[in-house]
Order: C-alpha cells, then structure tokens, then sequence
C-alpha cells in the first residue's frame, strides 16, 4: 500500500512530508513531489505532516485523484530524488 501525493501537491512544495520520511522515497518533478511505489514502506508518517492533505495510501485514493498513482510511479523514475 504505498502513499501516493495527488493534486493539492501541484505549486505547494512544502516538503514538510520529505522531512519525516524514513526512506527518503520523494522525488522532484518540477511543480510537485511524488513518491516511489517501490520504496515507500507505508509508515504514513508523511500523511500526517502533509499541509495540504495531497497524500494517500493507493488503495484509499479517491476516485477522480486515481490517476496520480501512475504519475508517482512514472515520475519517480525519471526524476531527482529528494534527500530529506
């Protein structure tokens, strides 16, 4: 069940959630963050520390925010990861 980061993200770039993250699984992709899906471990600790409540777990996404689970997953590997 990775977190997925979905359109409240897009021009916030806060990165209060990059902070917390044990795995450091955020990249950069220019107007907001995502995360990897391979790396994220589920800890949630992100979720709690996002400002804007952009972030998900990918089974609890809702339904017109589905497709952000295919842009993080996309994203993730072309972009600069994030070290918090």
């Amino acid at each position: 069940m990775p977190s997925v980061i979905t359109a409240a993200c897009e021009s916030c770039m806060d990165k209060s959630c990059v902070q917390v993250c044990p795995v450091e699984c955020f990249y950069d992709a220019g107007n907001m963050l995502v995360i990897n899906p391979d790396e994220c471990t589920d800890c949630q600790a992100c979720h709690v520390e996002c400002p804007v409540s952009a972030i998900y777990f990918d089974h609890q996404i809702p339904h017109e925010l589905a497709s952000y689970i295919k842009i993080n997953a996309e994203l993730s590997k072309t972009c600069a990861r994030i070290l918090g």
